[in-house]
């Protein structure tokens, strides 16, 4: 049954997808603030910290695909239903967790909930809007909805961790939760499966155990070095896992992400881009959080609204600004000249001092980076859907928050990985007080300066080339691309 038939009111099914959405993406940022409660609680290693924002990020991304197929396979509201139950035991799990284990586990089962559930509201939503102004509102808000999430993330993190307690990060997804599975099985109509075939288990499998595998290398190296057995063992068996996630893709009847797509040079390229700019971003907030916390001495709720130049910034830049920058100058000229931007605020919080005010030190870094990002995040969307026709729309836009997700998760593991390499090189060097976490946050901010930088080199010297071509070239149209569109998006046709 179609969505757009079945007698519900359009605007309600929206604002509960969009509730989804919110409680989905929030939880990526909520928890950077919380970070140091969790650490002097649960009596963490520095080490430990990057894994309870990083296996979210790796599962969710990894499951998005997956997510999407189970819905076009099981069903939009059963699927969706089924993510937030998962994401809200899940959620209980991770407030109740007195150790690392119990937290990374229940910090794992979120993220595959989470990708369930996003998948399928955003299917949701496609499916109740008929193509044209209505469905491109809907889609505005429903990205709109996401992005105001991740600005409120730091915010709610921060009242919550000085408040009740960094439990309630987790505990509060509880009851909104249960409420909001209700609400599902009560207004959204139970809908018939779009497609027949099988989910690539196997694929979503394989691909997030690869990227985990390589996590935990980059993350046991700061301490055992790079030619331990648990460094190369993780990083031998990443590469394999990964391998694996290849021939798998290469052989299934309805791979999460046909090999053919990689052939699409822009795309490839909007790729990387994307997932470089995710990984700076993700990683500037934690890096950026445990340094005004735990060497500035603010408060959570002080870290929290810090953050808002950078998140109100990209925010404004995002709606008013890039659109007619990216319209008159091409999204690659667009993303070179955001990660120049985002470039710079880096370079200036890498200048930061134990000492650093906010307003002369932090505020103009934040400010250029929220820039940067707003140009930037745009520039990549854009860039990822040139030449691309509507038959694989949806697997497209899938690959590139599949890439955004993970990128994050990566770019967070390794930016923290350097960061405490630098922390422990100045100790061991009898350097004591805040000094090793001032340094430490100096060598994170160079190294995201440093994906900035890749990113705007891959913007302009492999996505302008790229960009011109497409724009001479035939489509590139595949019969047995059709069938994956509905991976995120669905389709009632």
């Amino acid at each position: 049954m179609s969505e757009r038939n079945s007698g519900i009111k359009p605007g309600l099914v929206l604002a509960l997808m969009c509730g989804v959405q919110f409680m989905v993406i929030l939880d990526l940022a909520v928890v950077n603030v919380a970070i140091p409660s969790i650490q002097a609680d649960l009596g963490l290693a520095d080490a430990d910290l990057q894994w309870v924002v990083v296996v979210y990020g790796v599962t969710l991304g990894g499951f998005l695909m997956l997510g999407g197929r189970a819905a076009d396979l099981l069903g939009r509201r059963k699927v969706l239903a089924a993510g937030l139950a998962l994401f809200t035991a899940a959620s209980l799990g991770a407030g109740l967790a007195n150790s690392l284990g119990q937290l990374i586990v229940s910090r794992a089962a979120q993220g595959v909930g989470a990708a369930l559930a996003a998948t399928a509201a955003l299917s949701i939503v496609v499916a109740t809007f008929a193509e044209g102004t209505a469905r491109t509102k809907a889609l505005g808000i429903f990205a709109a909805v996401g992005g105001t999430a991740g600005t409120a993330g730091v915010i709610i993190g921060g009242v919550l961790s000085d408040g009740p307690g960094w439990e309630w990060i987790f505990l509060v997804n509880v009851p909104i939760g249960i409420g909001l599975i209700a609400l599902v099985m009560r207004f959204i109509a139970p809908g018939a499966a779009t497609r027949t075939g099988s989910a690539d288990v196997a694929g979503a499998v394989a691909v997030t155990g690869g990227l985990m595998a390589i996590v935990f290398a980059i993350n046991r190296s700061t301490e055992v070095g790079w030619r331990s057995v648990q460094s190369l063992g993780g990083l031998i068996g990443g590469v394999a896992l990964l391998a694996v996630f290849v021939v798998v893709e290469a052989n299934v009847q309805s791979p999460l992400v046909p090999l053919r797509m990689f052939r699409r040079r822009t795309l490839v390229t909007a790729i990387v881009a994307a997932a470089l700019l995710s990984g700076a971003f993700f990683a500037t907030i934690f890096e950026g959080t445990l340094f005004m916390q735990r060497t500035l001495g603010y408060s959570a709720i002080q870290t929290g609204m810090a953050w808002l130049a950078a998140t109100l910034s990209s925010l404004v830049v995002a709606g008013a600004i890039a659109p007619v920058v990216v319209n008159r100058y091409g999204p690659s000229r667009s993303l070179v000249l955001g990660q120049i931007i985002v470039a710079a605020g880096a370079l200036l919080l890498s200048q930061a001092a134990a000492d650093a005010s906010y307003w002369t030190d932090l505020f103009p870094g934040f400010l250029l980076f929220g820039v940067g990002l707003g140009f930037s995040m745009m520039a990549a969307q854009v860039a990822a859907f040139i030449g691309v026709e509507d038959a694989v729309a949806g697997l497209v836009g899938g690959m590139v928050e599949t890439a955004r997700e993970i990128g994050g998760a990566l770019g967070t593991a390794v930016v923290a990985t350097m960061v405490l390499a630098r922390a422990n090189d100045v100790r061991s060097s009898g350097g004591a007080g805040r000094l090793p976490l001032t340094e430490g946050f100096q060598r994170g901010m160079f190294v995201v300066a440093g994906f900035a930088a890749a990113a705007a080199l891959a913007a302009a010297f492999l996505l302008r080339p790229a960009e011109r071509a497409s724009r001479r070239e035939p489509q590139f149209v595949v019969e047995e691309l059709a069938a994956p569109v509905a991976v995120l998006v669905g389709d009632d046709r």
